[in-house]
């Protein structure tokens, strides 16, 4: 007789509900600290409202906390799904929801009373980076435990991305948050000089690269195929997409130091394989692209697919603009420069959101007991607001970024400078409140989704039981 098990999406469904609540929380501080950029009184003289404090708390919310609850909803959901078997222990899945649930209050606490290690996207202090580890190494216990049980013997390739995105994470919080503590909210980094900011910006890129790429590649090599009904375009360029990323994007952080005191070689170092980049990650987005191949019928009625494939468009323009801005010359223009903020977004809103709300909407129905999402006319509302706001935003930016690059740079016959810092500043304004419209549609559109997903998830009583399907051999 044939046994049946259930799988955990309890787990799945309460870093679900995680990602759209922190998705909404994130957006809002970042859309108040774009608004202090137009408008600077709105710090209202406060410490804790200010720029400076809100800026890395935005950022932490929207990459580990909405980005971060995605990343642990859709891999649980998958692992379980491609390996026909539940998760390695319930326990410590539900330690990883509510220690990083955890983690991102601690935050929230911390980053607003000025309390930091002062680095780019690690900036929580040493207590709460203790806490990062443990729940991460859980993560990767349930991950690699639920592969090593599994009841099929392939490994889908979905799950090669989420694993190396795992590993290597654990391998950059380690040796970047190497502190010696001196109290309970301070420590010294044990590296100094260039070489903390070696090790901060191989932290930092990868962030990027494995956080906020391979994790979200992961993501689109199940979700694509599945929402499109189709099989994936080249499975053999699906793994020769994994095995060229994971090996080039870890070398390309010093691109984030040109003209500084890291050694020129290194600077140059990190350029070349930020251009050798463009290759695998092209490769990717045409992976995905080509999944459709047959059916782009359907965007005209799926708005669904709609955010997975404008997602892999703004995949494909981030990672051919960020191997340009790597250049030396480029960077000279860009670097410091708001050019820089929108690359940055064009990838973090259009790519990470983008994909993330269309898993989010894949999945929910099926974990609820739903045939689909209640409003799939809300669902297409927030696509258009969200992409009208994302181009509104990307393209103030650039426009800004260009506009100062070439404001600081410009000189008289005599060699002075032809505009001073300020006046950059003044022509920057009427960008920084078209910026703050995008961020507002975008916001918007987020909005949209909660009520949707609250309207999809409210009847629910009785959830039905995932059946684990039997093997082919039984």
């Amino acid at each position: 007789m044939q046994t049946v098990e259930t799988y955990n999406d309890k787990v799945v469904r309460q870093f679900t509900i995680a990602t759209v609540v922190w998705g909404v929380v994130g957006m809002l501080v970042g859309l108040f600290i774009a608004a202090q950029l137009a408008w600077p009184a709105l710090n209202f003289d406060i410490a804790w409202l200010s720029y400076g404090r809100l800026r890395p708390l935005h950022t932490n919310a929207v990459i580990f906390a909405f980005g971060g609850s995605g990343l642990f909803a859709t891999s649980y959901y998958v692992v379980q799904r491609t390996s026909h078997v539940r998760l390695f222990s319930d326990r410590l899945a539900a330690f990883t929801f509510w220690g990083w649930q955890a983690v991102i209050v601690a935050a929230a606490v911390t980053l607003p009373m000025g309390l930091t290690q002062s680095h780019e996207y690690a900036e929580l202090i040493w207590p709460i980076d203790i806490l990062i580890t443990l729940v991460w190494v859980a993560y990767a216990v349930v991950f690699f435990g639920t592969i090593a049980k599994r009841r099929v013997r392939h490994i889908f390739v979905a799950n090669w991305f989420f694993g190396a995105y795992i590993l290597t994470i654990a391998v950059l919080h380690i040796f970047n948050n190497l502190q010696v503590p001196v109290s309970w909210t301070e420590s010294y980094p044990v590296y100094s000089g260039a070489v903390d900011a070696m090790v901060q910006w191989w932290y930092g890129h990868n962030a990027v690269g494995f956080f906020l790429t391979a994790g979200f590649l992961g993501i689109m090599y199940y979700y694509v195929p599945k929402q499109a009904q189709r099989p994936i375009y080249s499975y053999r360029l699906s793994v020769v997409h994994f095995w060229a990323l994971i090996s080039i994007y870890m070398w390309a952080g010093p691109h984030h130091l040109h003209y500084t005191a890291l050694p020129d070689w290194a600077q140059s170092l990190g350029m070349v394989f930020s251009l050798i980049l463009l290759a695998p990650s092209w490769g990717g987005m045409i992976n995905g692209m080509m999944t459709l191949s047959g059916a782009w019928h359907k965007l005209r009625t799926d708005p669904i697919l709609k955010f997975m494939i404008v997602s892999l468009s703004f995949y494909g323009m981030s990672t051919f603009e960020g191997p340009m801005m790597s250049i030396k010359t480029v960077n000279a223009l860009s670097h410091y420069t708001d050019w820089t903020i929108g690359h940055v977004h064009s990838g973090a809103l259009g790519w990470v959101a983008f994909i993330t709300i269309g898993a989010v909407y894949s999945m929910l129905p099926k974990l609820f007991g739903r045939e689909r999402m209640h409003s799939v006319k809300a669902i297409d509302a927030h696509f258009w607001i969200a992409t009208i706001g994302i181009v509104l935003y990307i393209t103030a930016m650039w426009i800004a970024g260009v506009m100062q690059g070439l404001m600081w740079r410009a000189t008289n016959p005599d060699g002075t400078l032809t505009y001073t810092f300020i006046e950059s500043v003044r022509q920057t304004y009427p960008y920084y409140v078209t910026r703050f419209v995008g961020g507002l549609m975008f916001l918007s559109g987020m909005l949209i989704m909660v009520w949707n997903v609250w309207k999809t998830c409210l009847p629910a009583r009785d959830l039905p039981v995932a059946r684990i399907p039997a093997p082919a051999h039984a």
